[in-house]
């Protein structure tokens, strides 16, 4: 006969978080229990959620909120009764706009070493990210714009409010989208594509991200009369115009455009399907094994592991270097110019520049927007 086999004692676990203590300013750690697909809560079962809650600044993460996301991600990462980590912003305006451009103003500019300590948070929590021992959705709430956008793409899958906007920020406010997007975007759409996107910075609507491939799913957010719509502000009832170029996703103009605005202005914003959807994705990788589930999961990263491996430290030596010139001008002027005008004067610096005028003169105020905040 076989000898009798007994399962082992249960284990007394070790503690592998680097801190007891993970709360930072303006992120939340949140435990939610983890659900079956037809929506029955499993005991014992969690999805952790993280959350920006910065949603004044349109959730911009500062120093600690960075420090917070790094601490957040190990933690979830360790949690054994994890199935997956949700990343979001509070609010329904925005996930994250990025880098916290006040503080990047006032403290940040023109203290290139200071910086390039801060960016070796930034791209530990790019990296955290890309190393989570849990699959990472990127619950997209509302503007997903330039650091928003590279956190964003570092996670696993994305699932948007199709009112949401994507885009990248970085050569109209003085800096580079070396943060990821550089990295990310050629790998997910193509070298056309993302170049247009990191160099033109013009933002694109959730119907054309999703046409692009950088979600994996959209979600109705604008309700009217108590039934959810399509977004209103964009064309989702035709691929092509009378040229064949794609119309999809597109912003409305003229009196479409008008007739949107007065639909928003009478609906109100729910997220509510969003929530369906994160939650629906979660079950379905609540229904595999899991460490077969992470093993596919790092499979699939390493594209955007290795080029984010091979990029960062040098990407971070310029991003600091930066904080002397363009970056300075760049933060500054968006952080003190007025609502409608937070740009520099593109041309009179390109003059400047072009006629041999240096940074140290009076470049920097010169450029900067003649209304103030």
């Amino acid at each position: 006969m076989n000898a009798h086999y007994s399962l082992p004692p249960v284990l007394d676990f070790k503690n592998h978080d680097i801190v007891d203590d993970i709360s930072k300013p303006q992120v939340r750690y949140e435990k939610k229990p983890a659900k079956r697909p037809d929506g029955t809560v499993v005991p014992g079962l969690y999805n952790a959620w993280i959350t920006l809650d910065n949603p004044a600044q349109y959730n911009s993460y500062t120093t600690d909120m960075v420090k917070g996301v790094i601490l957040a991600l190990r933690a979830a990462s360790n949690a054994r009764d994890v199935n997956c980590i949700v990343l979001t912003g509070a609010g329904d305006k925005a996930f994250c706009t990025g880098g916290n451009t006040k503080e990047y103003a006032e403290y940040y500019a023109g203290q290139p070493q200071e910086y390039r300590q801060y960016l070796r948070l930034f791209n530990d929590m790019v990296t955290a990210l890309l190393l989570a021992d849990k699959p990472v959705i990127c619950r997209v709430n509302g503007m997903r714009i330039g650091g928003g956008q590279e956190i964003g793409m570092a996670c696993d899958f994305s699932v948007a409010s199709d009112l949401a906007r994507f885009g990248q920020a970085g050569p109209k406010h003085g800096s580079a989208p070396i943060g990821g997007a550089t990295d990310f975007l050629p790998l997910m759409v193509g070298a056309e594509r993302a170049m247009a996107a990191c160099v033109l910075c013009e933002p694109f609507s959730a119907h054309q991200a999703y046409d692009m491939g950088i979600l994996t799913d959209i979600a109705p957010a604008l309700k009217v009369d108590g039934k959810f719509v399509a977004n209103p502000m964009v064309e989702t009832q035709r691929l092509f115009d009378e040229f064949g170029r794609k119309v999809y996703g597109t912003a409305k103009t003229g009196d479409a455009a008008k007739e949107g605005k007065a639909l928003m202005a009478r609906g109100q914003v729910d997220l509510s399907a969003l929530d369906e959807k994160v939650e629906a994705l979660c079950a379905k990788m609540l229904l595999t094994f899991p460490e077969c589930t992470l093993k596919t999961v790092e499979e699939l990263r390493k594209p955007k592991l290795a080029m984010w491996d091979r990029n960062k430290e040098s990407s971070r030596a310029w991003l600091a270097l930066n904080m002397m010139t363009e970056a300075r001008a760049g933060f500054t002027a968006f952080n003190e110019g007025s609502k409608d005008d937070r740009e520099v004067d593109f041309v009179l610096l390109r003059q400047k520049l072009a006629a041999g005028q240096s940074w140290l003169d009076k470049l920097h105020e010169q450029v900067q927007p003649k209304t103030k905040g």
